[in-house]
């Protein structure tokens, strides 16, 4: 599976660092993945929406421990390369 990844939006002022999308096969696309700063640094929080009890659940993400390691390794390089081409630091 081809997978690339696209950040669209960088410039959030705040906990939000990021939105990202990524493509499989150039032919699906899921967006909304979120490059945060948390507590314990930039992590990534897949795409989601509140429930009626105003809990956040996820829409998409990985099922295997493997994928999530490879997907998140691609949606990190990517912000790294696009902080990079702007200048600044990197996760």
């Amino acid at each position: 599976m081809k997978l690339s990844v696209k950040v669209y939006n960088s410039t959030f002022e705040g906990k939000i660092k990021a939105m990202v999308s990524v493509y499989f096969n150039d032919c699906f696309v899921i967006k909304g993945f979120k490059i945060i700063d948390g507590k314990n640094g930039l992590f990534i929080a897949n795409p989601s929406k509140k429930n009626g009890e105003g809990e956040f659940v996820d829409m998409a993400h990985p099922v295997t421990k493997e994928f999530r390691e490879e997907l998140y390794s691609k949606i990190r390089d990517e912000y790294s390369k696009h902080k990079i081409s702007e200048g600044n630091d990197i996760i």
